[in-house]
């Protein structure tokens, strides 16, 4: 019979948990008590006591600091005791789902202990935070965050729908768990991938290719949260391959945007020492919410308007030129099998020759910081094709293929002028890329041509 633990301040909200823990006994499954109380003696008896989960946390001084009443120092040691606990119970196969009803200070315990535990073991919090900015809470994990809607404060005919749909929800995940246990493990090589919007045709394209030759590709919405959740993955082991062809997250890092994935986003990848093909897809732009969200400093910069919550922002040359430097320096410390590859007619769909955010000057400061700061056994490989036309989605996968089967990089690179401001179509590729556009079939002038829109200013 599954057990799932049940975790919370039993000292103010024991009457709420036991109605939980009630409600899952009936459904078939054993439950096993967890106080992380800071405060009073506990009106529900716990099988772990609070005491236990303090004394995990590692802090030699648990009792003297919980003595302080410092209400934030105290849920901090009882939130890192809590998920050491929890962890502790993972291994040992003692539990099978976690739930956790809290305010703030419950929430901020039960959802620290909860999400440090493995991607597909089921977790619950039901939170009377679950409506605002959840990103504190869930960080890189899939933990489920259901609205209180009402306090934690009582039981009431509001307050148990909640709980009985919550625990609910967490049987079933619990029985779904429960029955992938018994069905052979997946046996395709895990591929990771970075998509935007404006790189969704060459991601869609190079996944084709990739998962035709035997892997299976799992893409991730370059959303902040998104690379946040590829990194973490790729730092499990359970990674053997990335195609990071929309690295746009630094942009927003970088110059301010909302949508950042942190200073260690490209990092993973490069201490896993796994094969990596990397692309500066998308870092022509910078997410905003709203109009008037947008910092007055970037006032009379070039904007569109992607859809009514997102205002993106055109990087211009200054800044394109550090970030092809970050991106470099990036690539510069893998360890394993890397190769950077340089769209040179756009590095988005906004991008592309008449769209809002074709700028000539701006991409060419973003590759020349590329070329300059790769190390020398590093050299990028240049095409004269934009990111989404297939024939670039091709030499990216065929080039992780290659890495993939251990024949190893590429040993030679193709490298095109900067372009101007022509037309796709009017330029003749360079020999190289010429000869795999002929194999390809793909490098034939204009495709998917659209009518020019004027870059709109705010």
């Amino acid at each position: 019979m599954p057990t799932i633990a049940i975790l919370g301040t039993f000292d103010t909200k024991g009457a709420e948990h036991e109605f939980l823990a009630e409600t899952i006994a009936r459904q078939g499954f054993s439950t096993l008590l967890i106080d992380v109380s800071t405060l009073d003696n506990p009106t529900l008896g716990p099988d772990i006591a609070s005491a236990e989960v303090a004394a995990r946390a590692g802090n030699p001084a648990w009792k003297e600091l919980l003595t302080r009443h410092d209400r934030g120092a105290s849920i901090a040691l009882m939130a890192t005791g809590a998920a050491n606990v929890l962890g502790k119970l993972v291994a040992d196969g003692k539990i099978h789902g976690a739930i956790s009803l809290g305010g703030g200070g419950g929430t901020a315990i039960g959802s620290a202990a909860m999400r440090v535990l493995p991607i597909g073991f089921p977790k619950v919090m039901v939170s009377t935070l679950a409506s605002g900015q959840t990103a504190p809470y869930i960080g890189t994990s899939d933990l489920v965050m259901i609205p209180a809607i009402v306090d934690v404060a009582g039981l009431n005919r509001i307050s148990r729908m909640i709980f009985e749909n919550a625990a609910g929800a967490l049987c079933g995940m619990v029985n779904a768990a429960e029955a992938r246990r018994g069905q052979p493990p997946a046996g395709k090589p895990l591929i990771v991938a970075s998509m935007f919007g404006n790189t969704t045709v060459c991601v869609n394209e190079a996944k084709r290719l990739v998962e035709a030759a035997g892997y299976e590709v799992l893409v991730f919405h370059a959303t902040g949260t998104g690379g946040r959740s590829m990194e973490a993955l790729i730092a499990t082991g359970l990674v053997a391959g990335v195609l990071d062809l929309t690295t746009t997250e630094w942009a927003d890092e970088y110059v301010g945007g909302i949508l950042t994935a942190g200073p260690t986003r490209l990092e993973a990848a490069g201490k896993a020492g796994i094969p990596t093909v990397i692309a500066p897809g998308c870092l022509d732009m910078v997410n905003f919410g709203e109009p008037q969200t947008i910092p007055k400093r970037f006032a009379g910069r070039r904007f569109y308007r992607h859809n009514p919550q997102v205002t993106l922002l055109r990087t211009n040359a200054a800044e394109s030129a550090e970030l092809g430097r970050i991106l470099a320096e990036k690539a510069n410390r893998y360890t394993g099998p890397v190769s950077v590859f340089l769209p040179l007619r756009a590095i988005s769909a906004l991008g592309e020759f008449g769209q809002p955010f074709h700028d000539a000057e701006a991409d060419a400061a973003l590759f020349d910081g590329i070329r300059t700061h790769l190390r020398k056994d590093l050299p990028p490989i240049e095409l004269d094709l934009a990111i989404n036309d297939p024939a670039f989605a091709r030499a990216c996968a065929e080039t992780l293929l290659r890495q993939l089967s251990g024949a190893g990089l590429p040993d030679k690179t193709v490298t095109v002028a900067p372009l101007t401001s022509a037309p796709r179509g009017s330029m003749q590729p360079c020999t190289e890329a010429g000869r795999f556009a002929e194999q390809t079939g793909r490098f034939d002038g204009p495709s998917g041509a659209r009518a020019p829109v004027g870059p709109p200013t705010l």
